[in-house]
């Protein structure tokens, strides 16, 4: 038999247990799994409780403003289990509608299966990929640590506010929750609390054959307060250890909470088999009556729903933090207009004509240099005018030129900490960047070896996926590096990081091109900017200020013909200084375009792009230090393109370059073969 449904509860009942508010966000995120008949049941079933008493008892949030500037973040990593976060969502009153739970996994809906920040309002990061939130609530907490040693006075704690995040095994698992966790420690990280879903379950089933850490012990180690063995379905432990965790004020905590995946459900809980699909008919029906929910699908009775509103002080606390700040702004005035521009993320007005400034004299100057060292001159020139610009490198920061002369390390209490030794940890450097950046008031660039982004490959599409204004400096960018040999010298990187939508790649020809990127990738709002800098010197090249100005946008004439060209030649990086030199033995019909940005180049009008690539000139050979295959899009099947195709060799540049084929005979000889 079916279960019987009955009329919403009387509002004149006994109030709702916790266990009643809780089975709410566990059937809403049954119907919704059982109705796309695609998602993941069992992680909300399991952390349900958990859930309950964060977000009823301690998250400071207001679901009428879901970008006030002091709430907590609430980050899910174990991001497969998105329905317990919608389902929270819904129930505390963001603009999340039923309709819209409904719609669960489906085209156009604000549910989709992995939270996504750019789709449903409260989400705070695009999650999914394992470990990768847990690595962005690290970036996150330590944004709300600098933020606060730099702007908070005495009476007046106006940046004061937590990070909470629920991970998996999977997350645990996952080698950046290693890296990130390890980073969380040293740099104390107190108002970080982690929420690890203890539950021995992953798709494969029971972890005990592939995970048999001693998790409490290892994140003892990294420097963590862990609360050991906490009963997930019990909310009175689970108060107990929050408030344990609120009392820590000098570590991160990780709360270890022993959970059932699928709770309730009679024949499934425990089970792989509920991690991953739906429970089906006949087993929602007998979860249904396991847990006494005796409504329809989708259903939520009236004073279940009222005590999940009631317990959102949420207009409260924001008006509460506006007071404060009024206060705040009328004793400190240029701090709160400062920290109010860079909650917008707004640039300060003198940017522009400082940076017009400061490339105009480069160009004038005529500086022939490494673009590394270019970019450290930039970041020299532009980091004193933004306190919001906050670096790093994964341990090369000597290498990367990363640091300049205000660095300030992030690990102590300086109100002015700008600068993160992140060691050698690639990846979650990567995602603590996004994490940075999607809390609000930074702009983060992290650093390494263009060829160590494979490291952080992933990490990079998350920036693009979700528009995280974060930058990405890769140095080192070709062969041009040298005897580390073809371990250390990237050869398809640059292709496979321009073939990330929304993801734009720099890679400057001079001193003058680096600055003008480093300004595009500051100014840029919606998305990730990676610039990529040479370890050799690089020349100088000649240009008028209408020249300058085209940086900006991708690609430019950077040598005309003398009328209509007859061959075009298309370079980037090191390899201009080759198209040049080879366009000045073939004659005057010859432009260079010089290519910085081929994804800003393709956002470019219609018209424009013809004027620098007339399509009435198919002689065409693209010179660049990676593999050929990408610049076919700009050569055709007509033109040429000198590139490397095979891996490096360990030997000076010098040698390399002309043994790989990378010289000003190499180009002439391609264009000639053109006809």
């Amino acid at each position: 038999m079916g279960v019987r449904f009955r009329r919403p509860l009387c509002p004149l009942m006994t109030a709702p247990s916790r266990r009643d508010l809780a089975n709410a966000i566990r059937f809403l995120a049954i119907d919704a799994v059982q109705a796309a008949n695609s998602g993941h049941p069992g992680m909300p079933m399991g952390m349900a409780d958990i859930a309950e008493v964060l977000w009823n008892d301690y998250l400071s949030h207001n679901p009428n403003n879901p970008k006030w500037f002091n709430r907590d973040r609430f980050v899910l990593s174990n991001g497969h289990g998105s329905m317990l976060q919608y389902a929270l969502l819904h129930l505390s009153g963001y603009d999340l509608p039923l309709e819209e739970i409904k719609h669960f996994r489906q085209l156009h809906s604000k549910t989709p299966g992995h939270p996504e920040n750019f789709v449903t309002p409260g989400v705070e990061t695009t999650t999914g990929p394992l470990g990768q939130g847990f690595a962005n609530a690290v970036g996150m907490a330590l944004a709300e640590k600098l933020l606060a040693q730099r702007y908070n006075r005495p009476e007046f704690a106006v940046v004061d506010h937590r990070t909470w995040v629920f991970m998996g095994d999977g997350c645990m698992m996952e080698g950046i929750s290693h890296e990130a966790a390890s980073l969380a420690g040293t740099w104390g990280l107190h108002k970080l609390v982690a929420f690890w879903d203890d539950n021995h379950i992953s798709i494969d089933g029971d972890t005990q054959g592939w995970f048999t850490d001693n998790t409490p012990e290892r994140f003892e180690a990294y420097g963590w307060h862990v609360i050991r063995a906490v009963d997930g379905h019990d909310p009175e432990a689970l108060k107990t250890a929050i408030e344990q965790a609120l009392a820590n004020e000098d570590k991160p905590t990780l709360i270890c909470c022993r959970t059932t995946i699928g709770f309730g459900s009679p024949n499934k809980a425990g089970k792989e088999s509920v991690h991953g699909a739906a429970l089906g008919k006949d087993e929602v029906e007998a979860t249904r009556k396991a847990l006494d929910w005796n409504y329809a699908p989708f259903e939520i009775p009236q004073p279940i729903r009222d005590a999940w509103r009631a317990g959102n002080a949420g207009l409260v606390r924001e008006d509460q933090w506006n007071t404060l700040f009024d206060k705040y702004a009328a004793r400190h005035p240029e701090l709160a207009a400062e920290l109010t521009r860079r909650s917008h993320a707004e640039l300060p007005a003198e940017f522009a004509p400082a940076a017009d400034a400061y490339i105009a004299k480069l160009q004038a100057e005529g500086l022939s240099i490494a673009s590394r060292k270019a970019s450290q001159m930039a970041i020299e020139t532009f980091a004193p005018l933004l306190p919001e610009l906050i670096g790093g490198s994964a341990d090369l920061a000597h290498s990367n030129l990363t640091l300049w002369k205000g660095s300030k390390t992030v690990a102590g209490d300086d109100p002015a900490a700008n600068y993160a030794y992140y060691g050698v940890r690639e990846f979650a450097m990567t995602a603590i960047s996004n994490g940075i950046a999607v809390h609000g008031g930074f702009i983060p660039f992290d650093a390494t070896f263009l060829v160590f982004s494979d490291y952080a490959r992933n990490a990079v599409r998350m920036s693009a996926l979700m528009g995280a204004h974060a930058i990405h400096v890769y140095t080192h960018d070709s062969i041009g590096l040298g005897e580390d040999g073809p371990t250390h010298q990237p050869i398809e990187h640059l292709a496979s990081l321009r073939y990330i939508p929304h993801n734009d790649v720099w890679r400057p020809c001079d001193a003058v091109e680096s600055a003008a990127c480093w300004r595009a990738a500051i100014e840029r709002k919606d998305g990730p900017s990676c610039l990529v800098f040479s370890r050799q010197n690089l020349p100088h090249q000649a240009r008028d200020a209408a020249q300058v100005d085209a940086i900006s946008r991708g690609g430019y004439v950077l040598k005309d013909s003398v009328g209509a060209p007859e061959l075009i030649l298309i370079a980037t990086g090191s390899e201009v200084g080759l198209a040049m030199d080879a366009a000045a033995r073939l004659g005057d019909k010859v432009r260079v375009v010089s290519m910085p940005a081929s994804n800003v180049f393709d956002r470019q009008s219609a018209e424009y792009r013809e004027s620098v690539l007339p399509r009435a000139c198919r002689k065409r050979v693209a010179v660049e230090a990676g593999v050929t295959d990408f610049w076919r899009k700009y050569v055709g099947l007509d033109g040429a393109v000198v590139g490397i195709d095979s891996f490096g060799a360990s030997a000076p540049a010098e040698q390399l370059f002309p043994y790989f084929g990378f010289t000003v005979d190499k180009v002439i000889e391609a264009a000639k073969a053109l006809g």
